[in-house]
């Protein structure tokens, strides 16, 4: 996957098999990525996307990660998911395969936000 020189509508596109042998995004080009998904934020290491939800109760929360847990199968791309305090779930994306960002990670932000909206 070549970097992209904007930000691509990422809800329509879908996740790429990845196995390593590819470059992260870079974290100017992830700042640059995340002004289209204002509900996630990079981390201060530049290696991974999260987004804070509180969902006022657990079963929210639950049907939330379970949504979620679909779409990341669907995709073949799974995000660590944090559920915490009953009602309080984190949400992070990196690629494992590479130790941090690939263009995946902005697909599944962007289409995390489609089922959460």
């Amino acid at each position: 996957m070549k970097e992209s020189t904007s930000a691509p509508d990422w809800k329509d596109r879908h996740c790429v098999p990845c196995e390593g042998g590819i470059d992260r995004v870079p974290a100017e080009a992830a700042r640059r990525y995340l002004t289209d998904l204002p509900d996630w934020s990079l981390e201060e290491d530049g290696l991974q996307i999260t987004r804070q939800l509180n969902t006022g109760d657990f079963r929210t929360a639950v049907r939330h990660l379970n949504a979620i847990a679909e779409l990341a199968e669907s995709e073949q791309h799974h995000p660590d998911l944090h559920l915490t305090r009953y009602r309080h779930l984190r949400v992070a994306l990196t690629t494992h395969a590479i130790g941090g960002l690939s263009e995946n990670d902005f697909v599944m932000a962007a289409r995390i936000d489609q089922i959460l909206s």
